[in-house]
This record gives C-alpha cells, sequence and structure tokens, in this order.
C-alpha cells in the first residue's frame, strides 16, 4: 500500500506540473457527463416514470455508475490501457521489478481529468437522495460505500479481459467494450428495465446487477429481489470476487506472454 500511495503521488505531482491544462481537461469532463446527465434529465421529463421508477431514482442509479465508473478510470487507467504496455515492448520491463506485476500496471498511470465525471456522479446522487424519502441509516451509508468499491473492483475486472486479450492480439479486442463503456450507459439506468436477455447479461455475466442495481434498489425502498436484508451486504461482494477471477486469468496470461520484440 505504501508503493501504491507513493506511486499515486507521484503521478498526481507530475500531472499538476501542467494546472491550467489539467483544469481544462477536468472542466471538459464535466461537461461531457454533465451532458450525459441532461440527456437523462431530458428524457425523464418526457417520461416521468420509466418501468416502475421514478425520475430522481434513476437519477440515483445514474450516479452510482458514474461515480464508481470514474473511480475506476482514475486509479485503474493503467490497467484500461494496457495494450500500450505491450505495444510498446514497456511491459518487458515491468516484469524485472521486484514489484508485484498487477500493483506496477494500476500504479504506472493515473487520469486526474475523471474527478470531473466523479464530481458530477456525486452530485446526480445527492440532488436525487436530497429529494427522495430515503430512511437513511449508517447501515445504508456503508452499503452505498461498498457498492461503490466493488463496483470499481468490477469494472476493473473487466477491463482485465481486454487486457489479457492483449498478450494475443497485442491490440485490444474492441467487443469487451460492450461489457465495459456498454455496461457503464446500460447499468446507469435500472437493470430491470431492459428485455431480460439483456437483464440476464449484467445479472450473472457482468454482475453489475447482483453489485450495484440489487443494494441500491433496496437503498431506495425498492427492492428487485426478495432477500433479507443482510443479504443485500453481500451481494456487492460479487465484484470482489470477479475481480480476483480475472486476476487469475489475467495472470494465467502473463505466463503465456511473448515479448514484441520492440
Amino acid at each position: 500500500m505504501r508503493y501504491m500511495f507513493h506511486s499515486f503521488r507521484m503521478l498526481m505531482k507530475s500531472a499538476m506540473q501542467y494546472r491550467s491544462s489539467l483544469l481544462m481537461q477536468v472542466i471538459a469532463q464535466v461537461v461531457l457527463t454533465g451532458g450525459e446527465l441532461l440527456a437523462v434529465t431530458v428524457l425523464l421529463s418526457r417520461f416521468h416514470v420509466v418501468g416502475h421508477w421514478q425520475a430522481m431514482e434513476i437519477m440515483f442509479f445514474f450516479g452510482v455508475m458514474q461515480s464508481s465508473f470514474a473511480l475506476t478510470e482514475l486509479f485503474g487507467r493503467g490497467v484500461a490501457a494496457f495494450q500500450g504496455f505491450v505495444g510498446r515492448g514497456e511491459f518487458d520491463s515491468l516484469l524485472l521489478r521486484p514489484r508485484p506485476l498487477l500493483l506496477q500496471v494500476v500504479c504506472s498511470q493515473l487520469d486526474p481529468r475523471r474527478v470531473g465525471s466523479c464530481a458530477v456522479g456525486v452530485a446526480a446522487i445527492v440532488i436525487a437522495a436530497s429529494r427522495l424519502e430515503i430512511a437513511w441509516t449508517v447501515g445504508k451509508v456503508l452499503l452505498l460505500a461498498e457498492v461503490v468499491l466493488c463496483s470499481m473492483l468490477l469494472t476493473l475486472g473487466l477491463f482485465m479481459i481486454e487486457a489479457t486479450m492483449c498478450f494475443f492480439s497485442v491490440k485490444s479486442i474492441e467487443m469487451v467494450n460492450v461489457l465495459t463503456y456498454g455496461g457503464r450507459s446500460t447499468c446507469q439506468y435500472p437493470v430491470d428495465i431492459f428485455p431480460k436477455p439483456l437483464e440476464l447479461l449484467f445479472t450473472y455475466l457482468a454482475p453489475f446487477a447482483l453489485c450495484m442495481h440489487w443494494p441500491v434498489a433496496w437503498v431506495l425502498g425498492q427492492p428487485m429481489t426478495a432477500l433479507s436484508p443482510g443479504w443485500y451486504f453481500v451481494t456487492p461482494l460479487a465484484g470482489l470476487v470477479f475481480f480476483l477471477l480475472m486476476t487469475r486469468v489475467w495472470y494465467w496470461g502473463v505466463r503465456r506472454y511473448r515479448s514484441t520484440g520492440t
């Protein structure tokens, strides 16, 4: 952890060397993500109810999804952009260093621009929560923090699928973006409004529903499934399990890696 914090501190210090540029990029992210929020707002101004979900409830889902995805891109940019390591031959140098390999990849890059996207997500959560009659408890606040953390791990695990494929194709496979960026766009809405095949995809294959939708729906007082309250603290752990599984798959790919020769 000391190595990780040191790496992130140095990367942030490097990014702060050009403060004006960083500020403009953060503002650009606020505008882009704010545009997505505006699109959702315009949609909900025309259709006040989607399925059985009210507008502010959907905005709450949007905020949780955007916040967790932005934090993943902020701290996990090294995994999301892993094809560059392989394509430029830089991964060979990582293999020689006396540090955990995956930790080196995660700590290799930081994307401070995503602070803007995260801020929009947090703002959406705050606005929606202020207009909803949520009976907040310490347990619900802790559950929401667990949801964001486990959703980050789930998203990082999905990026690791693409990173694993780089060992065999050098370039990333864009089809995986159906689960990563496509998952972000889809799962910013409650998953139970979609057709059954899509709902099953994002419940059991890329388990955003287990990790985020089920517990968030319970926090909102609109549970998607009949579970006892204690189980809603368990289902987000699907993100952790998925991340650990993809870690094993990634290291399996490392053992079959051949240098690009550059």
